[in-house]
């Protein structure tokens, strides 16, 4: 069955990117089918994964605003079993042009429904807001996974997004669950970071993964050379933090 994962923080910065290029690609090393959905005009993950368009190349955009069924605008990547939905900065538009049609916080939904019988996995990167691509991206997902940076502010913007959410739930996605809450950033030499990483366990113990995504120079680097980082440094802290991300998740979906 498939799962739509959708990746969300209104704040920048917090490797949500970074951990929707990475834990997809982990997912495809896993065998399983994954599809990459970039909602973001910013298009970072398009060009993690080595994918830059031109203007009138086929992406969410057109999708989204010209009603282009998904799967014509899907490029298969480099790296086998993982697929992408790429984005464009004109994808910038959209988010004004969605607000005159009918069914405006679902038409992403629409446009993966005929998907989920294609892919294992499909987990959809959104932009760092709750404006009307992110309340889509929220709308088509059946779990939200959560990336939360180890620093001050961190629990203050997650009380927020989870506002978001129970709003979502009740008016636009009931079936819409939590897949948990995820660390990135982490470096366990700040007294800062231990005490952040105490507090989201403490409040919420069941959401939070094991798994801790530390700081890591690779990490970092891997995007400016088109790769998730099992491709760039296979041997790196980022990749088995990634992998180990993934077999997670994949054990939670054995237990649901």
């Amino acid at each position: 069955m498939t799962r739509i994962i959708v990746l969300a923080n209104q704040k920048g910065g917090v490797g949500k990117t970074t951990t929707a290029v990475n834990l997809s690609a982990a997912l495809a090393i896993a065998e399983k089918k994954t599809l990459l959905v970039d909602i973001d005009p910013q298009a970072n993950s398009s060009s993690s994964l080595s994918v830059r368009l031109e203007e009138n190349d086929p992406c969410i955009y057109d999708v989204l605003v010209a009603g282009m069924p998904a799967k014509q605008a899907i490029l298969e990547t480099e790296f086998n079993s993982l697929f992408l939905l790429p984005s464009h900065i004109k994808t910038v538009g959209a988010e004004v042009e969605l607000v005159g049609f009918d069914e405006r916080e679902h038409v992403l939904a629409a446009a993966l429904e005929p998907l989920r019988e294609e892919y294992d996995y499909i987990l959809i990167d959104c932009p760092p807001s709750l404006g009307l691509m992110t309340l889509n991206g929220l709308t088509a997902a059946d779990e939200l996974l959560i990336p939360i940076q180890a620093e001050y502010f961190a629990l203050e913007g997650l009380t927020q997004l989870l506002k978001t959410v129970r709003l979502v739930q009740r008016r636009l996605n009931p079936r819409l669950q939590m897949a948990g809450i995820v660390m990135t950033m982490y470096d366990k030499r700040l007294k800062l970071a231990k005490q952040v990483l105490a507090e989201v366990r403490e409040f919420f113990p069941k959401l939070l993964f094991k798994t801790v995504i530390r700081r890591n120079v690779r990490l970092a680097e891997a995007p400016s050379y088109g790769k998730p980082v099992m491709y760039f440094a296979v041997s790196s802290p980022g990749a088995s933090d990634y992998l180990a991300l993934a077999e997670e998740l994949l054990v939670r979906e054995v237990n649901k």
